[in-house]
């Protein structure tokens, strides 16, 4: 499920969805846009599975979890690096 396996394709590994999700995200914005812009990239690509809006909301949360995004009143930003 968080990566490509046997029975996941890899464009529906939520570890490649939150990759699409940050490439993106390249200032705050709320989920809703995000969600737009994820849809419209997939779109471009060819034999690219369907995305449901659960499976977007469960990257995401993947992404807050090990702290790639971050959520800042309404809108979503990436994650200032940790050192």
């Amino acid at each position: 499920m968080i990566l490509p396996g046997k029975h996941i394709r890899q464009d529906r590994a939520l570890i490649s969805i939150g990759g699409d999700i940050l490439s993106v995200l390249s200032e705050p914005a709320p989920v809703s846009d995000i969600w737009q812009n994820v849809r419209s990239l997939r779109a471009t690509r060819p034999n690219s599975s369907p995305l449901s809006y659960d499976w977007f909301i469960l990257s995401l949360t993947l992404l807050h979890a090990i702290y790639a995004v971050e959520l800042k009143g309404d809108k979503i930003v990436p994650a200032k690096r940790r050192t």
